[in-house]
């Protein structure tokens, strides 16, 4: 208790009850922070590591934009602490910083490449989901999280295996409305090498917010003759291999921008395909859904294949048709959800609006198309 002394009795008897009043919610307020207390199971001796604290899902799943960021010492004693938080809920992911740039690098399609770890020792498999991060945080609490560090590629890379069922629509005149096909769901994630199914990309070149990677894909068949009467005599359009670039960029607020050219590698429609595409990650739960947008430029080769008809092959009800280059667009949504065990579930959705140039075409009598993709996977 602190010493008072006053020529006036009375006037010390106040000043001495002030001081004693402050003092003691001084330490009441430090009884009752509410803070954060981070241990590392393995934390490396000559790296720096960064803390990073969400409390929204939205951000989290992007793993941008946290509310408090914090470079932590290697290997601290005592544990590094988070002080005067507000109360809420919060997940938090703590990276090795290796290269020192004071941000967590990411390879082409935005999976970190550092070391990181998550609250309550989750793991994701795949976009991470931030219910199965989060933890409250009550007025006046100091919590321990516990966390470890580890790559998400490990030492050989992510493969994953499952089912999965294609569906689209047909916009020729006679053929089937809906078409389903089954196709095998596998998945191979490195630092460099991705494989999602019929598509490929390497990454070449990483300039932090913006990626360069090679890219491939797997082009189904447009029709087969036997598919309409009014295709018949026009030959089988076969499945192709498309090789070209891409590049990635992230945008403010989460948006991802992509910018792409793929050719056909195997000669077989001559063409190739340009795409611009934007697309944003929003999160509920488990439920990760992605809507999305693009522009496809489809060059005068690859239309004619699809859409044209040639001089040779004009019959009566079937003139010959040449549209040119063309550029159609589409809006989606892609669903990821993280189920427990390593299995997750992939599902895309589209509709493809076709312009003028093929609608007048005299083998397709429909504006829309509509595809969709849905996969059962599991991660070794």
């Amino acid at each position: 208790m602190p010493h008072c002394t006053s020529p006036n009795k009375w006037t010390s008897g106040i000043y001495c009850w002030t001081v004693i009043l402050f003092a003691n919610m001084f330490w009441a307020s430090l009884s009752s922070a509410t803070e954060l207390e981070i241990r590392i199971d393995n934390a490396p001796t000559n790296r720096v590591l960064i803390a990073m604290l969400f409390d929204s899902a939205n951000t989290f799943v992007d793993l941008r934009d946290p509310v408090r960021i914090i470079a932590l010492a290697p290997e601290a004693s005592p544990p590094e602490r988070i002080l005067d938080l507000p109360s809420g809920e919060y997940a938090l992911v703590i990276y090795q910083d290796d290269n020192g740039n004071g941000r967590l690098d990411k390879n082409f399609i935005g999976i970190p490449r550092e070391p990181l770890g998550f609250s309550n020792r989750y793991w994701p498999q795949g976009r991470p989901t931030y219910t199965h991060a989060a933890f409250r945080l009550e007025e006046g609490e100091v919590k321990a999280i516990d966390l470890h560090l580890q790559s998400v590629f490990g030492e050989f890379g992510l493969l994953g295996v499952g089912v999965g069922v294609i569906v689209g629509s047909s916009p020729y005149r006679g053929s089937k409305e809906v078409t389903v096909q089954p196709i095998p769901a596998i998945s191979y994630i490195g630092d460099r090498v991705q494989i999602l199914g019929p598509t490929a990309q390497c990454g070449i070149m990483n300039w932090g917010d913006i990626r360069l990677a090679a890219t491939t894909s797997y082009h189904f068949g447009a029709y087969d003759e036997d598919d309409s009467i009014y295709l018949q005599g026009l030959g089988n359009r076969d499945d192709t291999m498309m090789g070209g670039l891409a590049i990635q960029a992230d945008l403010p607020d989460g948006i991802a921008l992509s910018v792409g050219y793929e050719h056909d590698l195997l000669n077989r429609n001559c063409g190739g395909l340009g795409r611009i595409g934007m697309q944003r990650a929003f999160q509920r739960g488990i439920l990760t859904a992605s809507p999305k947008i693009g522009l496809n430029w489809l060059t005068s080769e690859l239309a004619q294949t699809e859409y044209g008809v040639s001089e040779d092959q004009a019959i009566e009800g079937r003139p010959a048709y040449q549209p040119g280059d063309v550029v159609d667009f589409d809006v989606g949504v892609g669903f990821f959800v993280e189920l427990h065990n390593s299995w997750r579930i992939i599902a895309n959705g589209s509709v493809t609006f076709l312009p003028e140039a093929l609608t007048q075409s005299p083998i397709v009598d429909q504006s829309l198309m509509f595809g969709g993709f849905l996969a059962l996977n599991w991660i070794f």
